[in-house]
């Protein structure tokens, strides 16, 4: 049986090309048991909320319930977002965040993007969330991450000593969390891919 994982690109000019690294790396990383699909998001140079929620939903559509979400940068703000609102959340068993920007009080602030306060209240209770930052990220503030902290007091958070803001290309934390998850979750969760 091979388990999905969904990984969410960032946002930027050429951040799919330059996330696909991060990807690759996990599919690597978590062997042969785990399939990792990584979608193109629309109009990455400059992120848009509403389009990046249909996209995520549409792909969650396709590789069904079970599925383990994994997001990096701005792509895991709105991953987030989008899944404290459609309630797709009940339909992963897992969701990890690379670095994700804060938005709101003490954050950033983008006009179209909601602020993430109480985020964590809309998700499942039983939802495993787990937050990674770099301490030598200097993309997204290391206060962001205090902030999605007290967001999600459910989380897990992992603090990764000179990583930077793509961990450093190196994932490895991100799949022992994973397989820990993997290992724990029902398994009618667990759905067969091909």
């Amino acid at each position: 049986m091979t388990r999905d994982i969904l990984f969410v690109q960032g946002g930027g000019e050429g951040a799919y090309a330059f996330d696909a690294q991060l990807a690759e790396n996990l599919q690597s990383t978590l062997g042969p048991g785990y399939r990792v699909q990584y979608p193109h998001m629309p109009n990455e140079d400059s992120p848009n909320d509403q389009a990046w929620k249909s996209k995520l939903a549409e792909e969650l559509a396709a590789l069904g319930d079970g599925v383990i979400v994994v997001a990096h940068s701005v792509g895991a703000t709105i991953c987030l977002a989008g899944l404290s609102e459609d309630g797709d959340a009940a339909k992963i068993s897992g969701l990890f965040l690379i670095a994700p920007p804060f938005i709101g009080e003490g954050g950033w602030s983008i006009p179209e993007f909601e602020p993430m306060a109480g985020v964590g209240a809309k998700l499942p209770k039983d939802l495993p969330i787990y937050l990674y930052h770099g301490r030598a990220d200097d993309i997204v503030p290391f206060a962001h991450v205090e902030l999605y902290a007290k967001a999600l007091p459910q989380a897990h958070v992992r603090l990764i000593d000179a990583a930077d803001h793509q961990l450093s290309n190196d994932l490895s934390d991100v799949a022992a969390d994973i397989r820990r998850v993997g290992e724990s979750a029902p398994r009618s969760l667990i759905r067969a891919s091909t």
